[in-house]
């Protein structure tokens, strides 16, 4: 089946399928392309949350580019 052929059928679908449709061509392109997210497995992230020292950081820019105002 063409993607023209496969449109139409797409279009009709609702909200919820829409979007399950959306997450089977992620997973499968991302599976073609070797990069798979496990079910249930944690992956860390940078949060911002009790980042002092950047905050720190941003804060002494800040005022630095108060004084050349």
């Amino acid at each position: 089946m063409s993607f023209d052929e496969l449109l139409p059928t797409l279009k009709e679908l609702n909200r919820v399928d829409k979007l399950r449709a959306m997450q089977f061509l992620v997973i499968e392109l991302a599976r073609e392309e070797g990069v798979l997210l496990n079910a249930g497995a944690a992956y860390p992230i940078w949060s911002p949350f009790n980042a002092f020292d950047a905050a720190n950081a941003l804060l002494d820019a800040l005022k630095a580019e108060n004084k050349n105002v």
